[in-house]
């Protein structure tokens, strides 16, 4: 795999095994990697790693990963990096959590390697597009405005903090308003996913993106069985 970029990626799991294996796999694919075993080192050493994309183990001691989540969010420098968790599998209320508190994907463990870097190499990519590929730089609906050249969303002028994937997910259905968007297709366009990944994902986000959007939330029509629009205002 050949890299335009040497991206840097920071693992946080309390299982060295974990962290020795993802790092050999992540240095085979071009990418610098840093891990951590102790969550606690990674509120120290995080404004210095500054990496493009960080995963984190949720059931950690100490501080658990829905913690480093929300610490990473509320960060005005390293707020919109992305964010993979690695959960258990049948946890799913965790996955719902973390998803809640900002994580952009999650992978169940025992995880499977090719499809954790296919998920990264997505995550990366989305977020390194050129400025070029936006189509609008600025859409409003109402007291809504998203603007892509500032990558903000205001809403009354009050600007609204976003993570990377919900800015994509609203800009997408805004730039599409009045034409409905199906899980599926959200998925494709958003996450870069085909539809076997869960549905549920883009249902978390958009309810995060209602909660945002507040007196404005119904802008966001649910078209049942099928998906979501963006409707006028």
């Amino acid at each position: 795999m050949s890299l335009d970029k040497s991206y840097r990626i920071l693992v946080v799991d309390d299982e060295p095994d974990v962290t020795e294996l993802l790092k050999y796999k992540f240095e085979q694919e071009g990418y610098i990697c840093d891990a951590l075993n102790d969550p606690l080192d990674f509120v120290g050493q995080i404004r210095e790693l500054r990496p493009d994309l960080i995963i984190f183990d949720i059931m950690m001691p100490e501080l658990n990963g829905l913690q480093l989540c929300r610490i990473v969010r509320s960060d005005p420098v390293i707020k919109h990096t992305p964010i993979i968790l690695l959960t258990a599998r049948g946890e799913t209320e965790d996955r719902v959590k973390g998803l809640e508190t900002g994580a952009d994907d999650y992978v169940s463990k025992p995880f499977n390697t090719k499809e954790l870097l296919l998920r990264v190499k997505n995550l990366l990519n989305r977020n390194s597009l050129p400025a070029s590929n936006e189509t609008v730089s600025r859409i409003e609906n109402s007291g809504v405005i998203i603007d892509s050249e500032l990558h903000q969303l205001t809403v009354d002028g009050q600007a609204i903090a976003l993570t990377a994937t919900e800015f994509r997910l609203l800009k997408l259905l805004m730039e599409r308003k009045g034409r409905v968007q199906s899980r599926e297709n959200l998925l494709l366009n958003v996450w870069h996913y085909d539809s076997d990944m869960e549905t549920r994902t883009v249902d978390t986000h958009i309810r995060r993106l209602r909660e945002k959007l507040g007196v404005y939330a119904n802008m966001i029509e649910t078209v049942r069985g099928v998906g979501y629009r963006v409707v006028d205002i």
